[in-house]
């Protein structure tokens, strides 16, 4: 079990990018979280096979279509993070 966090930036909030996110990581099987920061980012939290968080990264590039994705950055979690699901927060 592999676990990812990242951090979205850009036009990612008030664009669906959470539960888009939420979609598209309960299509790839896996657990976690995306939530809104302060700072104007969207923190993803992507628990499960490394297939998995690969094409969720890669997904997070370009975010929905109203979405306007400027920086990812991918860092290190540990899989205890993440509840049973994904979910938004």
């Amino acid at each position: 079990m592999k676990a990812a966090r990242f951090h979205i930036s850009g036009t990612v909030q008030g664009v669906w990018f959470r539960a888009s996110t939420c979609e598209q990581a309960q299509a790839l099987g896996l657990r976690g979280y995306a939530k809104n920061l302060a700072d104007g980012r969207v923190e993803v939290l992507a628990v499960g096979d490394t297939a998995g968080i690969d094409e969720l990264a890669e997904w997070l590039r370009h975010g929905p279509p109203r979405a306007q994705v400027e920086r990812v950055e991918r860092s290190a979690a540990h899989p205890n993070e993440a509840g049973a699901e994904f979910g938004v927060r």
